[in-house]
């Protein structure tokens, strides 16, 4: 790899903060200088693809990218930085030869239709018997250059058309059925009684008291921070609300 790219792992490692996605990506591509082209942030060396896990565990389920996505980036380092709550920043190789299928949406992938996802848990963790981790990353993307797209696509292909679904189609009984069919009148009952008033107004009263803090994290790119710092805000009481501020 350039020495670009050593920087860059060097500093995912010893010196990029941690444990906050948003304040990682955010140094991170003011240190690098880099683009932002949909979740990949890139420049003429490497990309980069950041996730996040509350888990300290090096295994993670998010869904990374599109097939279609890396395809652009697979001539350089493609890199996934996992931010975690509770641990270090951990970073992984993730180019084609690096995945071991495409888990997410695939059922229409073949050679000529480039579909589906791919997951944390579809990275290697290990390739010709070394580690996917920084000291053997120029080993590794030496290898990975001596392949092509095609050979990888048509690995990928193989083992996505593999997968088989894990749970059988639900099929409700009878009393399944009804209970089903009697929720709507359930629901419409429950929006027009008195306890759905308390409940409204109860509501209507926390969002009016953070509504301000409510639109500065609205702005928060990443979905699951956003989500959870809003529902923070309003559930939580007026003091720990400040805790929060």
């Amino acid at each position: 790899m350039n020495l670009r790219c050593r920087e860059f792992v060097d500093y995912i490692v010893n010196h990029a903060p941690q444990h906050n996605k948003q304040v990682v990506e955010d140094n991170v591509c003011a240190h690098f200088n880099l683009t932002k082209d949909r979740k990949v942030y890139h420049n003429e060396y490497f990309a980069v693809r950041f996730s996040y896990s509350k888990s300290a565990s090096d295994s993670f389920s998010n869904t990374v990218l599109s097939l279609s996505a890396l395809e652009k980036y697979d001539k350089i380092p493609f890199f996934v930085v996992l931010v975690r709550q509770s641990s270090t920043n951990l970073i992984l190789l993730a180019n084609t030869t690096f995945l071991k299928k495409i888990s997410h949406s695939s059922q229409e992938l073949s050679m000529t239709n480039i579909k589906g996802s791919f997951n944390g848990s579809d990275i290697m963790r290990n390739y010709d018997n070394r580690q996917n981790a920084p000291e053997n990353f120029d080993y590794l993307f030496a290898l990975h250059k001596g392949l092509d797209w095609e050979d990888n696509l048509s690995r990928l292909v193989d083992a996505s058309s593999s997968i088989q679904p894990v749970n059988q189609k639900f099929e409700p009984t009878e009393t399944e059925k009804s209970n089903i069919f009697d929720s709507i009148s359930r629901a419409s009952a429950f929006v027009s009684s008195k306890q759905f008033n308390v409940l409204e107004d109860d509501l209507n009263e926390r969002c009016n008291k953070c509504r301000k803090e409510i639109l500065i994290a609205s702005h928060i790119e990443n979905t699951n921070i956003r989500g959870r710092l809003i529902e923070s805000l309003i559930t939580s009481d007026d003091v720990e609300r400040q805790q929060i501020y």
